[in-house]
């Protein structure tokens, strides 16, 4: 399993919700369960999901209640793969960026809406060892467990970090060394691979709109996905993976 990224000491930003969030399926409960700062409050499972989950690790102390497959199905939808386990949490806390000292690969969102490619997009950052996603705190998912099961686990184990003014956000990490690398379509150039250990931005827009310009404008380089086949644009998390892919191959 991976090792999350989240800092030892620093507390985090929080952005508290009315509600509390259902996560759901094997990979999304261990990995909330294994998150320290996670606060939980009750494993509803089905006796097999219980085994697999102790079959994964041991279980801290919680609450647990037995429920059928046909329960869980009532309780989460009957599209949600659970996987016969489902966890009762807070939703996660969000962290600023002065919250997270050592920044060298980011994603950051602009107006990602999508709880499925914002999900997809954390697992993929996980994957390539990026230290932390960034999005917007308005037009950007709250916690659901369709984000966390889209993520499957890398929610808690990546830092989410939510900024009010995105402009300003690109700035600091502009000052903290990195490089800001906005993507687009029609971009004049091409992505290529970068050189080894530079400090980089990976900067991608909603599906449809973009980055918007303010976003552009602040970005050290425009680049574009090299396309050759009659569609030139890719799924805003497929994209993510083939930037993070050129970012960490050199």
């Amino acid at each position: 399993m991976s090792k999350n990224k989240f800092p030892p000491k620093k507390r985090p930003v929080t952005r508290p919700e009315d509600e509390p969030v259902y996560l759901y399926g094997l990979h999304t409960v261990r990995a909330a369960l294994d998150n320290p700062r996670r606060k939980y409050r009750v494993l509803l499972t089905t006796p097999n999901g219980l085994n697999r989950l102790r079959e994964s690790g041991p279980l801290p102390e919680l609450r647990i209640e037995e429920k059928s497959p046909r329960d869980l199905d009532k309780l989460l939808g009957a599209d949600a793969v659970h996987q016969g386990v489902a966890l009762e949490v807070d939703p996660v806390n969000r962290f600023g960026l002065g919250d997270v000292a050592n920044l060298d690969l980011v994603v950051v969102l602009d107006q990602v809406t999508d709880p499925h490619n914002v999900g997809a997009i954390l697992r993929t950052a996980c994957a390539f060892g990026a230290d932390a996603v960034v999005t917007t705190a308005r037009y950007a998912p709250r916690e659901t467990g369709v984000l966390a099961k889209s993520a499957s686990g890398a929610l808690d184990m990546i830092p989410l970090i939510e900024v009010r003014n995105l402009g300003e956000a690109l700035e600091n990490l502009k000052a903290r060394g990195l490089i800001c690398l906005g993507f687009d379509s029609e971009a004049p150039g091409l992505l290529k691979p970068r050189p080894a250990g530079q400090k980089l931005a990976i900067v991608l827009g909603a599906e449809g709109k973009g980055l918007r310009q303010k976003t552009r404008s602040l970005c050290d380089e425009m680049v574009r996905l090299d396309m050759p086949g009659p569609i030139k644009s890719l799924n805003v998390s497929n994209a993510a993976a083939i930037a993070l892919y050129a970012a960490t191959a050199g």
